[in-house]
């Protein structure tokens, strides 16, 4: 691991109330002494203390900014090395201007993306699986997002990991017996064992892979488009559901001519909002640009709310759109119900279940919130599952049980077909070598390096 001092700015770039620039390694005290003028001495400051005092230009004297300045002394602290954070004014001038004397004499260099979270996992204190969650925290879309993340961040999903590992190495002793000391008859004893093992670590390996479908929603949340011809209310749900004027909204058809993306949490349940311009047969040429873009949207969705207008009948382009959309996640609503009714639904029952079919009002705001339960019943079987399940959501992760799992079943099968238990015996390490992966143990250098580029640049 590279020894530098490094140091950068911590919070979002803008105005503020604060900004703070956070500073590890062997100097970060020393080199924030160099500028800190206060009646503290900080060199010699116990761990997590906070000073008032001013930078100072050591050159010429002047004073640069007044500020808060902490120290927190590895290994107590975030990177387990020292660690110093300098509370100044919020604004793009007065971080730049600290910042920029920080690092003009060469002793302390900018701090590469992710590089706090690296040393913090390079330095043992946190690993794999709890660095990859501190994204997932900084990216939250929802509050149960939030929450799965903390608990991964605080090691919920290493500890099943480990405690995996640890019955594999287990195992894995009990083979090396058998092969070092063949005189010992226990070949049927360890067959069975390596079975018994074996399926414990599947089932619960299947435990956890259970929940990744609904771990990699609440990450990266659901792709919804909402679809319908020109004028079915498709705007005014976006701005109903975001709870903000988005779209623009008017009687004319065709008024939406691209595709509006927005965050929105519904249940707990993050979506990410595409509103897409009404699809139908048109000469406008900016239009048509807009309803192909629209057809792109449709089909990148995980979740298809096809708006049909309850006042009016089915029209032809609604009969393509339900054709086209047939056998996807599809949510029907049925728009204006605070109109007469005019729209036949069976026409729409027979291609659709009853159970996917909304009746709302956009313009009163009824039927939400039974919007909000057809789509947890359909991703969530009803509800999220209780806060102290631990979710997997990281492709890497389901990538890497998925493969453990296999190797798994790769020596119960070899076990019964009466393979030489050396030959067994590596399917096993295989399966404990890949979980070792997943939190950081057996890992290239390429994959931390490209692990921690995805992070922002001062965490």
């Amino acid at each position: 691991m590279n020894q530098d001092t490094i140091a950068a700015i911590s919070t979002a770039v803008g105005e503020g109330g604060i900004a703070i620039i956070r500073v590890s390694g062997a100097g970060a005290v020393a080199e924030s002494a160099k500028l800190f003028r206060s009646k503290s001495n900080i060199v010699e400051a116990p761990s997590h203390t906070v000073h008032y005092g001013h930078i100072v230009d050591p050159k010429n004297g002047e004073v640069v900014e007044e500020i808060l300045l902490t120290v927190m002394r590895g290994p107590r602290s975030f990177t387990a090395e020292d660690v110093v954070e300098l509370s100044t004014h919020g604004g793009v001038v007065a971080v730049k201007r600290v910042l920029e004397l920080l690092l003009r004499d060469g002793g302390v260099r900018i701090a590469e993306p992710g590089e706090f979270t690296k040393r913090a996992f390079l330095n043992g204190r946190i690993d794999l699986t709890q660095a990859e969650a501190v994204i997932d925290l900084i990216r939250s879309k929802s509050d149960r997002a939030f929450t799965v993340a903390m608990k991964q961040a605080e090691g919920a999903l290493s500890r099943k990991v480990k405690a995996l590992r640890h019955t594999l190495i287990e195992l894995l002793a009990h083979i090396e017996v058998n092969i070092d000391y063949p005189e010992h008859d226990v070949a049927a004893m360890t067959s069975a064992y390596i079975r018994e093992r074996c399926q414990d670590a599947v089932a619960e390996i299947n435990r956890l892979l259970k929940t990744a479908a609904e771990g990699k929603i609440l990450r990266e949340g659901i792709v919804t488009a909402i679809v319908g011809r020109p004028n079915v209310g498709k705007s005014s749900l976006l701005n109903a559901l975001v709870q903000e004027n988005k779209a623009i909204v008017t009687d004319i058809p065709g008024t939406t001519r691209d595709v509006i993306e927005e965050f929105v949490t519904i249940g707990g349940i993050p979506l990410r909002l595409l509103d897409t311009a009404g699809i139908r047969e048109t000469t406008d040429v900016v239009e048509r640009i807009g309803v192909e873009r629209s057809r792109s949207a449709l089909e990148e969705a995980d979740l298809i709310l096809l708006v049909l207008n309850a006042n009016e009948p089915l029209h032809s382009d609604d009969r393509l759109l339900m054709e086209h959309i047939r056998g996807r996640q599809v949510v029907i609503l049925l728009n204006k119900t605070d109109l007469p009714q005019i729209l036949d639904t069976s026409e729409v029952e027979a291609v659709f279940p009853s159970e996917s079919i909304v009746r709302l009002s956009v313009l009163q705001e009824t039927g939400l919130d039974h919007l909000e339960r057809v789509i947890s019943h359909m991703f969530f079987s009803g509800e999220l599952e209780s806060a102290d399940l631990t979710y997997v959501s990281n492709i890497r992760h389901i990538t890497l049980l998925g493969h453990a799992r296999q190797s798994l079943i790769d020596a119960m099968e070899s076990t019964e077909s009466g393979i030489p238990i050396d030959i067994v015996q590596i399917d096993v390490r295989t399966a404990w070598e890949q979980l070792g992966e997943m939190i950081g143990d057996s890992v290239s250098e390429s994959l931390i390096d490209q692990i921690f580029s995805q992070f922002c640049l001062g965490k």
